[in-house]
């Protein structure tokens, strides 16, 4: 069966950085749209960047110019480059791959704080 896992997360500091991974098995991530969202405690799950098979991407507001979504296709990965990170970015980070059905990894939680 399909099985998305995610990597990466921790806790850091106001302006650190972090690179989130997820590794799929049993699927070819460059024939899917891929995305990555997070969900904060009481707080529905919300799409933060996405790239899709062809290759576009796509942000929120709140990460253009600080997050960077990309995959490698070898690798069958999906990474999340996350900079100058903000205590609002803290959430557990998901990533999902979307084509007739959509499969979810279980999720990373990231923390920014002092």
């Amino acid at each position: 069966q399909v099985q998305l896992v995610e990597s990466g997360g921790g806790l850091v500091q106001p302006g650190g950085s972090l690179r989130l991974s997820c590794i799929g098995s049993r699927i070819m991530f460059s024939i899917y749209d891929m995305g990555w969202y997070h969900q904060a405690p009481g707080k529905q799950r919300e799409l933060v960047a996405s790239i899709t098979s062809g290759g576009s991407t796509n942000y929120v507001d709140s990460v253009k110019g600080r997050f960077t979504i990309s995959r490698d296709g070898t690798k069958n990965t999906l990474y999340l480059q996350m900079n100058s990170l903000k205590p609002e970015d803290t959430a557990v980070y998901f990533c999902k791959a979307s084509k007739l059905y959509d499969y979810w990894g279980q999720g990373t939680q990231v923390t920014v704080s002092s």
